[in-house]
């Protein structure tokens, strides 16, 4: 590359952290979401300020940055948007989905004022607020369409137990959306949550009753790594949580003690990468720089290897591996 290639690459970032925050903006306050509404003709910019009630010359300029990120088209009166561009943003039962993933990586961020002193001292930040729990529940739900779309149709003998029934427990459940989603679409299933975190703690509960699901939900305060239901569920269940634990091992373990027998535990997450070329890929960039946001909060993602290597500090065993092509990944364990 020439240095004005380098230069155009790197002034792209620039672009690309204002388009981040274009992408944040327009789902929190509903703009994408309006826009797209609005189809085929579209909205002016004072239209759109009016219906989301926001000032207009913010909206006005919110507008012309989308549009000149390639997030909405503008014609210099009405704003739209691309079909495909609005279903990657906003429609959050597809693997595709990855409005969450802007919203929770903008949210991480506010607190990267001590990233600084933490690469320093190595001492990681004390705790992560409530709007930091509430974005990864919007940032999961990509990786429950992952589960329906992919990983059910990777174990189909798992979605026809399912269909049977069955007890289920889901480990550090956040706000109880996987739970739901598989007990609506398995009515069958009677289902337990846990969680720790006292904010995703009652939105689990609040969802579970808002839905009407609480005879078959139920949502326990309660550690990771103390489960006290020996032998008692047919699946136990880690969504995107394993490597935000503080003791993987013991909860892996502790899970593990919860399978009846002829029940499996499954892991899923997304690996690091496991060599220099797939460092290099988009996906790869986006993985270390999620684990440096980890590491900063006290936990850490691991490749394939690492979290087999779990598994097998649990006294489990080694797992079946399965990569899904979202890019994540599932860890199986089957009791016999």
């Amino acid at each position: 590359m020439s240095i004005d290639d380098r230069f155009d690459d790197l002034a792209a970032s620039l672009a690309g952290f204002y388009r981040a925050w274009a992408v944040y903006v327009g789902l929190d306050l509903g703009l994408f979401r309006r826009i797209r509404a609005a189809a085929p003709s579209g909205l002016t910019p004072a239209g759109l300020a009016a219906q989301a009630g926001c000032q207009a010359e913010a909206v006005d300029t919110w507008v012309r940055l989308a549009h000149a990120v390639d997030l909405v088209e503008f014609d210099g009166e009405r704003a739209s948007m691309d079909e495909l561009v609005a279903a990657i943003l906003l429609d959050d039962q597809r693997p595709e989905y990855l409005g969450g993933q802007f919203v929770s990586t903008v949210v991480s961020s506010l607190d990267y004022e001590g990233l600084i002193e933490f690469a320093r001292s190595g001492r990681p930040i004390d705790g992560r607020p409530a709007r930091y729990h509430r974005a990864i529940e919007t940032l999961t739900a990509q990786d429950i369409a992952v589960f329906f779309q992919e990983g059910l149709a990777a174990l189909p003998d798992l979605a026809a137990e399912l269909t049977r029934g069955g007890r289920i427990l889901d480990v550090a459940c956040g706000g109880g959306r996987w739970l739901i989603a598989v007990a609506t679409r398995f009515p069958e299933t009677r289902l337990v949550g846990v969680e720790s975190e006292p904010d995703s703690l009652a939105r689990a509960g609040r969802h579970v009753q808002e839905v009407g699901l609480s005879s078959r939900i139920s949502i326990e305060a309660r550690p990771a790594d103390d489960l006290p239901w020996p032998a008692q569920f047919d699946l136990v269940y880690f969504q995107d949580t394993l490597h935000d634990l503080p003791d993987p091992v013991a909860t892996l373990r502790s899970g593990w003690a919860c399978v009846r027998p002829g029940g499996r535990l499954i892991v899923l997450d997304w690996c690091l990468p496991e060599s220099i070329d797939e460092s290099r890929s988009l996906h790869g960039a986006m993985m270390w720089g999620i684990q440096l946001d980890q590491l900063f909060q006290g936990t850490r993602l691991w490749d394939h290897v690492g979290f087999a290597n779990l598994f097998h500090l649990a006294g489990i065993g080694e797992p079946g591996i399965i990569d899904l092509p979202s890019g994540a990944t599932l860890f199986v364990a089957q009791r016999s």
